[in-house]
Formats: structure tokens, C-alpha cells, sequence
């Protein structure tokens, strides 16, 4: 498989998602800047965390009209398969191909620590591998990650299982003390209605390599990669 890194000003983990596809999951991986137009013949995209133009107006709000977004929009409404990670899905929600968007953390401070979430289901490419009562640590690191949509959004993606990621304790409870940001119903991660465009705000490429201590990350990876392979 082939993977496209998108690199915008002030992206900050493009290098770690590069790391990860190619060196934990031998995946063949090239770069795409901001200003290309050339997408490289890649199977999937991934938007990697950071903070895009300085996060100026709204995370991801400028980087949204990168040019390259436009060729990424295109692709994803072919059915090509795109993520991204904290900045990534913050871009992806201000282009529209994920719903609802990314607010202030209720406590309206920077938060870099590690939690834990569990899928909310395993029918979805990004998921597939989960166990739905494992719980996985994870570290998040945002501003703006409080996940919104309004109640008929919620209830069309419970209805269509586009939410894959809720915070939750080290013992898998869904609790209020287990949000970190203040996301509606615990919300950490979705994807659109086709299931070929996903986001999440922690960052499963820093829980990836045995040097950290923590794996919990590469499942996300090895589901990835087993649905582009089908």
C-alpha cells in the first residue's frame, strides 16, 4: 500500500505518522505539501496532528483551503480512504467530510497527557481489529478537541455506527471523570456515513513503537492496513 503524509505550515507529527507507516508498518509512505495538487497515486491519506497556520481563527479552519484539500476532497468523495489525527480531524471536520467539529476543552487549557478509550464498535476499516471491551491508552494533545455535533447528528451516526472512539477509564467505564476535554457523549473519535473517512483527536502514532513502552496505538494501524488490503 501506499500512503500520502500531508504536511501543513506548523504540522508537528507528520514525521511521526511517517515513522510509523513506514518503519513499524512497512508501508511504502511519500509526503504531500500543503501547495501540491499531485496526490502521487496514493491508496490512502492521512492528516497528521500539529497546529496548521498557527491554529489562527479556528484549528484547521485555514488549512481547509490549502490546495491540496481540494484534490483530498475529491479523493475522499470517491470513496478513497483518508484520516486524520488531532489537527488532521479538526481540518476534516472544517472541510466537511466528517461531521460535526472541534470546540475549546471545557477547561479552556492546552491538555497533553495520556487517556484511554475503547471503540465504540468493529465494523468500521479503522476499527476492525479492536476488541470492543479493551481499553486503549492513548495520548492526546490539543487545545480544541472538544468533539460537538448537534442531537439528530449524534443519533443518524449511533444509528449508522460512525462513531469508533469514546474516552473512557483504564477498566473500559464511559464515565464524565474519564473525559478529558469535555466531548459530547465522550465522543474521541467518528467517521463520515461511507466509512472511508476517519478522525480522532489522541494520537495512536505515539503508542506505536515497543521504544515508548506503549503499543496500544498500532491496532488502529494494523486495521487500517488490513481494510485497504481487502
Amino acid at each position: 500500500m501506499k500512503f500520502g503524509v500531508v504536511i501543513f505550515p506548523g504540522s508537528n507529527c507528520d514525521h511521526d505518522m511517517i515513522y510509523v507507516l513506514d518503519k513499524m508498518m512497512d508501508q511504502k509512505t511519500v509526503t504531500l505539501w500543503h501547495k501540491d495538487t499531485d496526490l502521487q497515486g496514493v491508496d490512502a491519506i492521512a492528516l497528521p496532528g500539529g497546529f496548521s497556520f498557527g491554529d489562527y481563527l479556528r484549528s484547521g479552519a485555514i488549512a481547509r483551503f490549502s490546495p491540496i484539500m481540494e484534490k483530498v476532497i475529491d479523493f475522499a468523495n470517491n470513496g478513497g480512504f483518508v484520516f486524520g489525527i488531532c489537527n488532521g480531524f479538526q481540518i476534516l471536520c472544517e472541510s466537511g467530510l466528517l461531521p460535526g467539529a472541534l470546540l475549546h476543552n471545557t477547561n479552556q487549557k492546552f491538555i497533553c497527557k495520556n487517556t484511554y478509550i475503547k471503540a465504540d464498535n468493529n465494523v468500521t476499516p479503522f476499527t476492525c481489529l479492536v476488541e470492543k471491551d479493551r481499553s486503549l491508552k492513548i495520548p492526546i494533545a490539543h487545545g480544541e478537541g472538544r468533539y460537538y455535533a448537534d442531537e439528530q447528528t449524534l443519533a443518524d451516526m449511533r444509528l449508522n455506527k460512525q462513531i469508533l472512539f469514546r474516552y473512557c477509564d483504564a477498566q473500559g467505564n464511559i464515565t464524565k471523570e474519564a473525559n478529558p476535554n469535555g466531548s459530547v457523549e465522550n465522543i474521541a473519535g467518528v467517521c463520515n456515513d461511507k466509512k472511508n473517512v476517519f478522525g480522532m483527536m489522541p494520537h495512536p502514532e505515539r503508542a506505536a513503537d515497543d521504544e515508548l513502552g506503549n503499543t496500544d496505538g498500532r491496532i488502529i494501524f494494523e486495521s487500517i492496513i488490513k481494510s485497504l488490503m481487502k
